[in-house]
C-alpha cells in the first residue's frame, strides 16, 4: 500500500528582518572581505578638511567652501564620464583635451560665428559624441588598445586645439548664460527649496526600496539604517546649503554674492541620471558585466562591441561638459585649455574615490568623492603656500594610495570568495 503524503501550501517563507547590529556586522564584514567601497575616499576626505582646517582657518569659510565647487567641476565632470570607461578596464587618455577641442568649439560657435549660446552648446556635445564615437570604433571594432588610441587622440586633439585657437589665440565666452554656469548663484530660497526636494526624493526611493523587497520577502535593511541616511543627507546638504547662502561679498555696498552655484546643481542632476543607468537600467547592468568578463558577457548575449563604443561616448560627451564649465569658468578658452593636470587629475579623482582600474567596479558617485578630494588637496595646499609641485606630488601619493587599497581590496575579496 503506498501512502501518499500531501503537503498543505501555506505563505511563503518570509526573510527575518535584519536588525541594526546585524547591519553593522554585515558591513563591517564585508570591509574585512574586501568590499570597502569609498570608505577611503571619505575617509580621506575627512582628515584632510581637518588637518586644513586646523593649519588654516580660512579653509572653512564661506567663499573658499563655494571656490571648492566651482574649482573642482570640470574636473569632476570629466570624472564621471571615465568612470564609465573604467568600468571596462579601459583608459581614456584624451579625455582632457577632447574637453578642450569641445570648449574651443563652444567659443567659436558663440563669439567668432555669433550664434545663440544654445548652438553653440548642442555643438560642442555633438563634437564630444564624434570624438567618442570615433575612438570606440577604433577600440571595439578595428581591435587598436585604447591605451593607444586615446594616446593618440591626446598628441591629436591638442593640436586640433591649436589650429581652431589659431595657434594661441585667446577666445572670449561673454554670453551671460554661459558665464552663469561657473560665476553665477541661485537665489538662497531656490537653493533651500532643491535641497528639500532631493532629500525628500531620496528618501522616498529608500522607502520604496524597503517596501518592495518586505513584499518579496528579500532582506532589507532596518528602517532605523534607512533612517540614518536620510538623515545624514539632510544634515549634509542643509550644512551646505546654509554656508553657501552667506554673505560672501567683501563689500554688499558694491554686490551681493551669496547662493549655491548655478554648477552644483548641474553636477547632481549628472550624479542622479547616470547613477540611475548604471544601476537601475539592464544597459547598466550589461556595463558591469562586460567590466567583470568580457568573454561571459559576450555569450550572454550582450552586444559587447556596442557596449564599449557606448561608453567612450559617454566619457567624451561628459568631457564636453566639462570643457564647457571651464570655459565658463575662465570666461574665455585659450590653448591650453584640457590640457595641464586636467586629465591626470580627473583620472586620478575616478580612482581615488573608489573606481577599480581592473574593471568591473566603480560608481558615478565615486568620481563626485574623488573631485571633492582632489580638488581640497589644490584648495587647501594653496592657501598653506605650496608650490605647484608640491601639489603634484601630494596628489601623486594619494593617487597611487588609491591605486593600493584597490589592489589590496581585490586581492583580499579573490581570498574570501567575495568576488
Amino acid at each position: 500500500m503506498t501512502t501518499t503524503v500531501v503537503k498543505k501550501e501555506g505563505p511563503a517563507a518570509v526573510t527575518p528582518p535584519v536588525t541594526v547590529g546585524g547591519h553593522v556586522r554585515s558591513y563591517v564584514s564585508r570591509v574585512r572581505g574586501g568590499d570597502i567601497g569609498a570608505l577611503p575616499a571619505v575617509l580621506g576626505l575627512i582628515v584632510l578638511c581637518t588637518v586644513f582646517a586646523i593649519m588654516r582657518p580660512s579653509f572653512l569659510s564661506a567663499g573658499n567652501f563655494a571656490n571648492l565647487f566651482t574649482q573642482g567641476a570640470a574636473i569632476t565632470l570629466i570624472a564621471m564620464g571615465l568612470v564609465f570607461v573604467l568600468l571596462l578596464g579601459e583608459i581614456d587618455l584624451s579625455a582632457g583635451f577632447a574637453s578642450g577641442v569641445c570648449a574651443a568649439v563652444l567659443a567659436n560657435v558663440v563669439t567668432v560665428l555669433g550664434y545663440p549660446w544654445w548652438v553653440a552648446v548642442l555643438a560642442a556635445l555633438a563634437t564630444g559624441v564624434l570624438i567618442g564615437t570615433a575612438l570606440g570604433f577604433l577600440v571595439a571594432k578595428v581591435g587598436i588598445p585604447s591605451f593607444v588610441v586615446t594616446l593618440a587622440g591626446f598628441l591629436a586633439f591638442q593640436g586640433i586645439v591649436l589650429m581652431l585657437m589659431k595657434e594661441g589665440a585667446n577666445i572670449s565666452v561673454r554670453d551671460e548664460t554661459l558665464v552663469a554656469i561657473s560665476n553665477r548663484n541661485l537665489p538662497p530660497a531656490i537653493g533651500w527649496a532643491l535641497a528639500a526636494v532631493a532629500v525628500a526624493g531620496y528618501a522616498a526611493v529608500q522607502l520604496m526600496r524597503h517596501r518592495n523587497r518586505s513584499a518579496r520577502g528579500l532582506v532589507t535593511d532596518p528602517l532605523a539604517v534607512v533612517a540614518a541616511r536620510v538623515g545624514v543627507l539632510a544634515v549634509i546638504l542643509g550644512v551646505a546649503v546654509y554656508v553657501l547662502n552667506l554673505e560672501r561679498s567683501r563689500n554688499v555696498l558694491i554686490t551681493s554674492l551669496k547662493g549655491v552655484p548655478i554648477v552644483v546643481p548641474i553636477i547632481a542632476v549628472l550624479l542622479i541620471v547616470w547613477t540611475f543607468v548604471l544601476q537601475r537600467t539592464s544597459y547598466g547592468r550589461h556595463v558591469y558585466a562586460v567590466g567583470g568578463n568580457k568573454e561571459a558577457a559576450r555569450r550572454a548575449g550582450i552586444n559587447v562591441d556596442r557596449i564599449r563604443i557606448s561608453v567612450f561616448v559617454i566619457c567624451s560627451s561628459m568631457a564636453a561638459i566639462g570643457g564647457i564649465v571651464a570655459a565658463s569658468r575662465a570666461n574665455s578658452v585659450d590653448p591650453n585649455t584640457g590640457g595641464s593636470n586636467v586629465l591626470l587629475y580627473a583620472v586620478g579623482a575616478a580612482v581615488i574615490g573608489g573606481t577599480s582600474l581592473f574593471g568591473g567596479k566603480g560608481r558615478v558617485l565615486d568620481a563626485v568623492l574623488g573631485g571633492a578630494v582632489v580638488a581640497v588637496i589644490d584648495n587647501g595646499m594653496g592657501l598653506m603656500g605650496y608650490s605647484s609641485g608640491v601639489k603634484y606630488v601630494v596628489t601623486g601619493v594619494v593617487l597611487l594610495l588609491a591605486a593600493s587599497v584597490d589592489a589590496l581590496s581585490r586581492r583580499r575579496s579573490a581570498a574570501t570568495g567575495n568576488r
